[in-house]
């Protein structure tokens, strides 16, 4: 990786565990993306202690087998993540949700997050999931799972708010891997 320019394709992780240097650097690009106005569940400002605790969190949902993370990463370290959260309902075997699909904003407009949408559609496939569910406020995301085949099911207005308090939509989707 040493070898790699920071506008080389970014290496796909699938992290069976999370150290305190990935730690770090997911909770920095929590951070990046909630101050660029990322709707992700966090308001503005997002502490490092508060980030880092949701990825601890996730760590521990990775150790129990809950949900797979995924990670890109590029000379400078992660540039981006989803998980695959494959804990669900007893009656919803067959489904996944994606969940946290972030990219940092000094790496955005480089095919990332379409890599890793794709990384996370195989890791579905290879658990055995056969349909796929996210949810977005962005206009930016929307059009990206529009271009890589999810279908759009509608959007909920005011369904939640943005880092800085102002009401937004989330539109939801879907993706049929059984028919893909």
């Amino acid at each position: 990786m040493s070898d790699m320019t920071k506008f080389d394709a970014p290496r796909i992780r699938l992290l069976s565990a999370v150290d305190d240097d990935q730690l770090q650097a997911l909770a920095d690009l929590l951070i990046d993306c909630v101050e660029g106005g990322a709707s992700v569940s966090f308001m503005h400002p997002l502490t490092p202690e508060r980030a880092q605790a949701f990825w601890r969190n996730v760590a521990a949902g990775v150790a129990a087998g809950e949900r797979d993370l995924l990670v890109a990463e590029d000379a400078e370290g992660i540039v981006g993540t989803v998980q695959l959260v494959l804990a669900q309902p007893e009656n919803q075997p067959h489904r996944g949700e994606v969940s946290k699909m972030l990219v940092h904003r000094r790496a955005r407009r480089r095919g990332i997050g379409e890599l890793l949408m794709r990384a996370a559609e195989q890791q579905a496939r290879e658990r055995g999931k056969t349909l796929l569910v996210l949810d977005t406020s962005s206009p930016e995301a929307e059009r990206l799972y529009a271009r890589t085949g999810w279908t759009r099911v509608g959007s909920v207005p005011g369904f939640a708010l943005l880092p800085r308090g102002e009401p937004c939509a989330t539109t939801f989707f879907y993706l049929d891997l059984a028919g893909a």
